[in-house]
C-alpha cells in the first residue's frame, strides 16, 4: 500500500430550512449561528487527527453541508488558513465551498475568493418555479441567476451547478429546459441528480409522484446530448466538466485517496501505508454533541482486507473511464488477482469491461451499478497471505 493524496472535507450542518427530499446530516437553524465556537471546534478537531497521521500537502478542501456560506466569509478563512499552516497546500489545491442563492447576499462571493475559496458549487435545483417550491428551496431561479452572474464578477467562474430531475410530475421537456437554463450561466462543471426518495425524509412519509422510467431514460439522453454539444464531458456517474474543471476533490474520493473529516458527522478515511491498513473515521453528527465532544473523539474502524476491494470498486466503477489496475493495488495492497476473480460474473453478464491494464464499467453497468456492487459483496475473499 503507497500513501494515497490527502483532502479535507469540513462539514457545516445547518440551514435556513430543511429541504423535504434531503436525508444529510443537515438541520434547521432555529437560534443564532453558533460561528466562533463552532469553527473553534473544527480547528480542534483537526488539530486532534494531526497527530495520528502522516501529515502531507492537501490537495483540495471541501466545505460542505448544510450550508456552509450561512458563515461568514472570516469564518471560512480561519479553516482555509489553519488547515494551510499546519498541513500545507499542494500547489494547485482546489478549495471548494457550498452555497445556496437564497443565502448569499451581493458582495460575499469576492470575500470568500478571498478567504481561499477557489471553487463554488451552487445547488440550483431547479430554474421550474413550481418544482422550486415542491422541493421546499428557499431559492428562486432569478436568484440562482443573480449568484452566478456575482460569481463571474468575483473570479469565480470555477463554479458548480447542482441539477435534479426526475421531478415530481416532471417531463424530458421540463428537464431539458432546466438544463438549457443552467448552462445558459456558464458553469464550469455541472452535476445532476436523480431525486431519490430516502428514508426518514419528509419526501419518504408521503412520496410524490415520479415520471415513468422510460421518461427518464429519456431526459438522461437529451441532457447528455446537449451537455456534450455545449463541451461538457460525463466523468462520473453524475458529473460533467469543461475541459481542466473536473472537481479534484471527488475524484479523490472516487480513487480511495485519504481525507480527514471535521465537523459534525462527518466521515474521513485515511491510509496507514507502513502498517498496510486503512480506517474509516465518523464524527458524532448531532451538532451540540460534537460541539460538546473532546478533540479528536471521533469514531474508527478499521477496513478488514477482505472488504478492501468492494471499498475501493464502489466508487471506482463511478467513473466513466474506470480505474488502472496499479491505482487499485497501490491504495488497497492487494494484488490485481483479487479483483479479476471477484469481477469474472460481472464480465460475463456484460455490466463491467477488462481493458488494458484497466477496468470500467460497460454502458449496461453505468446505469447498474448497484448490481455491480452486490455482486461484489460476497464475492470478494482474499486468499493471498497478506
Amino acid at each position: 500500500m503507497k500513501t494515497p493524496p490527502l483532502a479535507l472535507y469540513a462539514h457545516f450542518p445547518w440551514c435556513v430550512q430543511k429541504c423535504p427530499y434531503c436525508d444529510f446530516n443537515s438541520y434547521t437553524l432555529r437560534d443564532e449561528l453558533p460561528e466562533q465556537r463552532y469553527v473553534d471546534t473544527l480547528l480542534r478537531d483537526l488539530d486532534a487527527q494531526l497527530t495520528e497521521l502522516e501529515v502531507r500537502p492537501l490537495t483540495s478542501i471541501f466545505l460542505g453541508g448544510g450550508t456552509p456560506s450561512l458563515f461568514s466569509p472570516a469564518a471560512i478563512g480561519r479553516v482555509i488558513e489553519h488547515a494551510r499552516r499546519n498541513l500545507g497546500f499542494a500547489g494547485d489545491i482546489e478549495v471548494t465551498l457550498e452555497a445556496n442563492p437564497g443565502t448569499i447576499e451581493r458582495g460575499r462571493f469576492a470575500e470568500y475568493r478571498g478567504a481561499g475559496v477557489t471553487r463554488v458549487s451552487l445547488g440550483a435545483q431547479s430554474f421550474d418555479e413550481r418544482q422550486l417550491k415542491l422541493l421546499g428551496r428557499i431559492h428562486s431561479a432569478d436568484e440562482t441567476r443573480r449568484a452566478a452572474e456575482e460569481l463571474h464578477a468575483a473570479g469565480l467562474s470555477n463554479f458548480n451547478l447542482d441539477l435534479m430531475y426526475a421531478l415530481p410530475g416532471q417531463t424530458a421537456d421540463e428537464a431539458q429546459a432546466d438544463l438549457e437554463a443552467a448552462l445558459a450561466l456558464k458553469p464550469a462543471h455541472l452535476s445532476q441528480y436523480h431525486l431519490t426518495i430516502e428514508p426518514g425524509t419528509v419526501f419518504a412519509a408521503a412520496p410524490p409522484v415520479q415520471p415513468a422510467d422510460e421518461v427518464v431514460e429519456d431526459m438522461l439522453n437529451r441532457c447528455l446530448a446537449s451537455l456534450e454539444a455545449a463541451g461538457f464531458e460525463q466523468y462520473e456517474v453524475s458529473g460533467y466538466a469543461r475541459p481542466g474543471a473536473k472537481c479534484a476533490h471527488n475524484l479523490n474520493y472516487w480513487t480511495f485517496g485519504d481525507y480527514i473529516g471535521i465537523g459534525a458527522g462527518a466521515h474521513g478515511k485515511l491510509s496507514f501505508a507502513d502498517s498496510g491498513f486503512a480506517v474509516r473515521t465518523q464524527q458524532t453528527r448531532e451538532p451540540r454533541r460534537y460541539l460538546a465532544a473532546e478533540p479528536g473523539a471521533l469514531v474508527r474502524k478499521q477496513i478488514a482486507k477482505q472488504d478492501l476491494p468492494f471499498e475501493f470498486s464502489m466508487n471506482g466503477f463511478r467513473l466513466v473511464h474506470g480505474f488502472a489496475d496499479e491505482k487499485f493495488e497501490s491504495r488497497t495492497g492487494l494484488p490485481i488477482t483479487v479483483l479479476e476473480r471477484a469481477l469474472a460474473p460481472l464480465v460475463g453478464r456484460g455490466l463491467v469491461e477488462r481493458g488494458e491494464q484497466t477496468w470500467r464499467a460497460t454502458a449496461k453497468g453505468f446505469r447498474f451499478l448497484n448490481d455491480i456492487l452486490v455482486e461484489l459483496l460476497p464475492a470478494t475473499p482474499v486468499s493471498t497471505p497478506l
